[in-house]
């Protein structure tokens, strides 16, 4: 699903980090070796139809490299 986020996100947290993320090996092979997290957070994204909806969102973050692959996880409103 394609995501456009509309504000910043709020209550950010990593919640794997390093070995524990599943996928380390694909990331370093696509996008570059770093200290890669697994994050998630909170905030206002725009679907395809133009609709803005608060979700929970998960996605792989890594210093020097930046925030990839966002997924909406679920709606809450």
């Amino acid at each position: 699903m394609d995501v456009e986020i509309v504000g910043p996100i709020e209550h950010a947290e990593t919640f794997a980090s390093g070995r524990e993320i599943r996928e380390i090996a694909r990331l370093n092979r696509i996008y570059g070796r770093g200290r890669w997290r697994k994050r998630k957070g909170i905030a206002h994204v725009r679907l395809r139809n133009g609709e803005i909806r608060r979700a929970e969102l998960h996605w792989y973050e890594a210093s020097g490299i930046g925030q990839l692959e966002f997924k909406i996880k679920r709606f809450l409103d």
